[in-house]
């Protein structure tokens, strides 16, 4: 039996039904259709509108009544389409999920303690370590700089966005480099939706440097997965991928270290 949709799902369900034909590949609504699908269903509004989607934009999968439209290849995806505006689109399906077969590189940890001791939340403490351990620098070979993070802004044709942490950097050439980068937990999924959003961003604000997109994962066992991603004919693309594990200074293997090169 199919699994009953809870609050959330049922308000997106009753949004995404009253909208589909079959055949049709965007969905557009706004946020004021949310207080109305409450109203029909006679359910409690969410304080939080914004929570509703934003849990199926980056956490949670669709109903199944949406899943099932979707054609052989293919997955819905909600999208912003403007202010308080949005767009259930139909694109190529697309996951980044951390590989198995790959070595984990284990590098001193330098992170404080007291960062460790009070994190809030996995985001939070993940953005923390890729910052005190240079993991940007590392990864991508740049002198990397942290800009600011949770940065809200707005793109043209997309709305208000939030980026959790954009860095700038430098090579040896003295080529500038607009790096933003999303943090997600063990459970949240990497997709197309923010790293596209944060793609569009760098373009518009910053024509004149490159953007090199980083995602960052906590995996089993502390280990933080890095991605370079980008999208390409509408899907992502991992460019590259690195495991590290951070372990104190007397615990790396030094022979190890060695093999690395």
């Amino acid at each position: 039996m199919a699994k009953k949709p809870n609050r959330y799902g049922a308000l997106v369900e009753k949004i995404f039904l009253d909208r589909y034909e079959p055949g049709a590949t965007s969905l557009d609504f706004a946020r004021t259709d949310i207080e109305e699908a409450a109203e029909a269903l006679e359910i409690s509004l969410p304080k939080n509108l914004g929570d509703v989607l934003y849990s199926f934009r980056f956490r949670t999968a669709l109903p199944d009544s949406i899943v099932a439209t979707e054609p052989e290849g293919l997955e819905w995806i909600v999208e912003l389409a403007g202010r308080a505006k949005y767009r259930f689109s139909l694109v190529k399906a697309s996951r980044v999920v951390p590989r198995d077969d790959l070595v984990t590189i284990t590098i001193p940890d330098a992170t404080p303690e007291l960062i460790r001791a009070y994190a809030l939340d996995d985001e939070q403490a993940l953005l923390a370590i890729v910052r005190y351990n240079r993991l940007i620098d590392t990864f991508l070979g740049l002198t990397t700089y942290s800009l600011q993070n949770h940065l809200r802004t707005t793109v043209t044709d997309v709305g208000q966005i939030e980026i959790d942490e954009l860095y700038m950097g430098l090579d040896k050439h003295g080529c500038h480099y607009v790096i933003p980068v999303q943090a997600k937990g063990g459970n949240d999924k990497i997709g197309i939706v923010q790293i596209g959003q944060d793609i569009a961003f760098a373009t518009q604000k910053f024509p004149g440097m490159r953007c090199r997109a980083i995602a960052v994962q906590f995996l089993a066992g502390e280990v933080v997965a890095m991605f370079e991603l980008t999208v390409q004919d509408d899907e992502i693309k991992v460019v590259e991928e690195k495991h590290y594990k951070l372990v104190p200074a007397d615990r790396v293997d030094r022979e190890r270290a060695i093999s690395y090169r």
